[in-house]
């Protein structure tokens, strides 16, 4: 195992930013940025035994830091996805955010956490390379409440499974809900679309959701939608309904939090598939929900000048359901000084 360091440029405030890259025994590797905490390859073999990345990113830190970075393989906080009319109320007190998806609050706002510099520290955990990573998010942060200290410690291990451990503690009562937005293509970042790509999603239901995608509080059997994932399915044949379906039209595509239950219980959430390269990847996480968003936005120049367009790279965000704060009958996203944030993600990448 190893880890290497390289320069990735300068932020626009004139930050240093560096690259970290995870090897590990068998010569797959993972890269970090400490700008976001930005996911920016992934190499790993597809049935062959030849090593491929698979996460869609940027080569320029300029692009991560604009307005058409699609929060590109970046770490989201203080609140993944939405928060509907931008503003909550906790312990008797209304907090107002920042608008920046519609009349919503989207990823923890136009200065989320996907937007910072993070203190890296490379170490090893069991053997393995790992990178932990430090931020601290003041009181009153983009309108949130508290000041919340974040460490976030990515692993790659030589079972090539890439865990990202989540921790965060507060010295007031808040809400948190922390993930990564990676870009998956198992055909290569370079595809060009994930249509050929097969998903299965282990959730029995749905958020059902306005145009807007906010939670109405209601789940639905997936059973009963065009996107159901309960089985294994070319993402094709399901990106096929978004002309026809309502909810799909209005997202453009899968941009729905599936749900799992079972908060805190180690659970295998999906599974994507590559039939072309035979790479599959596992997500596993003690989360109750994972958002799958098929990348129905992207229109931008990523890394090697390859041109990222719609469904080229799709994302499983792990995560708590959407606008869970105005939803008491979910699992709740809210943080006090006495307890501690922790969950994980793993990635687990294999081939058949």
């Amino acid at each position: 195992m190893s880890i290497t360091l390289k320069p990735f440029g300068t932020t626009p405030a004139g930050e240093q930013v560096t690259e970290y890259t995870l090897t590990n025994a068998t010569g797959a590797s993972v890269s970090i940025i400490d700008f976001g905490g930005i996911l920016t390859k992934i190499m790993v073999p597809d049935r062959d035994g030849n090593l491929g990345d698979v996460n869609l990113s940027f080569d320029d830190v300029a692009t991560y830091a604009g307005p058409k970075n699609g929060s590109m393989g970046a770490l989201i906080g203080r609140i993944g996805n939405r928060i509907g009319g931008a503003q909550f109320e906790l312990e008797g007190k209304t907090y107002t955010l920042a608008k920046n998806d519609g009349e919503n609050n989207l990823h923890g706002g136009p200065v989320g956490f996907n937007m910072r510099m993070w203190q890296a520290e490379p170490a090893e955990i069991d053997g393995d390379p790992a990178l932990i990573l430090h931020l601290i998010s003041e009181d009153g942060d983009q309108g949130f409440p508290g000041r919340v200290e974040v460490q976030v410690t990515y692993c790659f291990s030589k079972d090539n499974e890439l865990l990202i451990h989540y921790e965060a503690v507060t010295d007031e009562t808040t809400i948190i809900n922390l993930t990564n937005h990676a870009y998956f293509n198992l055909d290569g970042h370079d595809a060009g679309t994930v249509r050929d790509l097969e998903l299965q999603i282990n959730a029995p239901m749905v958020n059902e959701v306005s145009p807007a995608l906010i939670p109405s509080g209601k789940l639905v059997p997936v059973g009963e939608t065009v996107y159901d994932f309960t089985e294994m399915r070319r993402m094709g044949e399901v990106l096929d309904h978004t002309a026809t379906d309502p909810m799909m039209k209005a997202a453009l595509g899968v941009d729905f939090n599936y749900c799992a239950g079972r908060d805190r219980e180690t659970k295998l959430i999906a599974t994507l598939y590559s039939p072309k390269t035979g790479r599959v990847m596992d997500v596993i996480t003690d989360q109750p929900g994972v958002q799958c968003y098929t990348g129905q936005f992207l229109d931008v120049t990523g890394k090697g000048g390859v041109h990222y367009g719609p469904y080229a790279g799709m994302c499983l965000e792990t995560q708590h359901y959407p606008d869970a704060i105005h939803h008491p009958e979910f699992a709740s996203v809210v943080l006090r000084p006495q307890d501690t944030y922790d969950t994980f993600t793993i990635y687990r990448f294999g081939v058949r």
